[in-house]
């Protein structure tokens, strides 16, 4: 996930917005990851996970009421991102946090970038 992490920082510096397909395959490359490695992900990685999610969640949304061609494609993207957000706090949940830390551990994320 810390490769997810710095070229997400990367790209969140960038002056212009990243291409679809670009975006597509960041998106398809953290759904493999999330897929494959859920089960064995430690607490920190589950946090930047669900940071990663919230960011892609976000620009996808944005994205697909500004972007016709692809609209629907975006609305699928922040749609998963937002089911591995979900379940990313239960799982978070059961393990001893609050929402309330969730959020503030997103948020020290959020200024580390």
């Amino acid at each position: 996930m810390e490769e997810k992490m710095s070229k997400l920082k990367e790209y969140l510096q960038m002056e212009t917005e990243l291409p679809f397909e670009e975006f597509k395959e960041y998106y398809s490359s953290l759904m493999e990851q999330l897929n494959s490695e859920y089960n064995e992900m430690d607490q920190p990685t589950c946090l930047k996970s669900r940071f990663i999610c919230s960011i892609v969640k976000s620009n996808a949304e944005s994205r697909s009421h500004k972007n016709k061609i692809n609209g629907k494609a975006f609305k699928k993207m922040a749609s998963k991102c937002g089911f591995w957000m979900e379940a990313i706090d239960y799982r978070l949940k059961k393990e001893g946090l609050t929402q309330a830390k969730i959020e503030l551990e997103m948020s020290e994320i959020n200024n580390k970038m």
